[in-house]
């Protein structure tokens, strides 16, 4: 019997003063959530997809409702989950109608031969595995419409270097080890500020945004997403991991990677089968909350 534990995020980037409290209040209400699974019993995949809910329902993330708008003013949303006992994984991309696309996600996991939907074919899949479609407006908030007015008056994202550590990178993940001792890992997007339409990154791609395996490790990562999909950065996390380095070593190792490389930003979590967990960023703050140990705990101001 292993000792439970969750770890989630809500975020890597320049978090300002006034929204520092509902990071907080977000990040630990989806740990307390996954924790009760955990509690009760349950297992790590149950429980990720639990907290990555609750930060989907959550309009203080860029996931599930009040996500950024993509340049048609829509939203659209990728989420990934991940079992490292067996490595069987579901994924959505593109998806514009499903308010919770990490519970898509696990539907696919559990009961399909498949790894990845997208688009109508991933919204067809989940109508017909139980899950209410929505109209894309109920995701939409006024706060997210103004934000891609104003984005559009300065050409935002015209350069890549406007993906920088200033840049709001709300991405939600969650990775969790269950009293059986397996690990599971979920991630869950609705992308960049006024991003072109179709486009797909990191969050939902194994081994990129989200990787799990009792072998190794369970990771979630967020931020701009490019250049952690040119590094497959929880893949090479969680090999470093499996390669006998602490986690939190990996962690601080792998944003330096990606710092050096391709000069990338964002935050990773990781925890492996021991329990052990790994936090970085190369922002000026990330929200993060775990429970886990006889303890919870929670920040959004870290420094790296």
């Amino acid at each position: 019997m292993a000792d439970p534990v969750i770890l989630v995020h809500g975020g890597a980037w320049a978090i300002p003063n006034d929204m520092v409290a509902p990071h907080q209040r977000g990040v630990e209400a989806a740990a307390a959530a996954g924790w009760d699974v955990l509690q009760r019993g349950g297992s790590s995949l149950d429980a990720v997809e639990a907290a990555v809910v609750v930060m989907e329902d959550d309009d203080t993330f860029d996931a599930g409702y009040g996500s950024f708008l993509n340049m048609d003013g829509r939203v659209q949303l990728d989420a990934l989950l991940m079992d490292g006992a067996t490595l069987r994984a579901g994924g959505v991309g593109c998806v514009e109608h499903i308010r919770n696309p990490i519970r898509a996600a696990k539907k696919i996991l559990t009961e399909s031969p498949h790894v990845y939907f997208v688009g109508a074919g991933a919204e067809r899949f989940a109508q017909e595995h139980g899950i209410e479609l929505c109209a894309n407006e109920d995701l939409v908030i006024e706060r997210e419409v103004e934000r891609l007015r104003e984005a559009k008056k300065q050409g935002y994202l015209k350069m890549p270097d406007e993906f920088g550590p200033m840049r709001s990178h709300d991405t939600v993940g969650a990775v969790a080890l269950d009293s059986a001792g397996n690990l599971a890992a979920a991630t869950s997007t609705g992308g960049t500020l006024n991003k072109a339409p179709g486009r797909v990154g990191d969050s939902s791609l194994i081994g990129c945004g989200c990787y799990a395996d009792n072998r190794s490790a369970a990771v979630s990562t967020t931020g701009w997403g490019e250049p952690m999909m040119k590094l497959v950065l929880s893949k090479w996390a969680a090999d470093r991991v499996e390669g006998g380095q602490a986690p939190q070593e990996v962690a601080q190792q792998a944003l330096f990677y990606l710092k050096k490389r391709l000069n990338g930003h964002g935050g990773l979590i990781l925890i492996d089968a021991r329990g052990r967990i790994g936090l970085a960023h190369n922002t000026p703050r990330m929200a993060w909350a775990m429970c886990g140990g006889g303890k919870k705990k929670s920040d959004v101001v870290v420094e790296t």
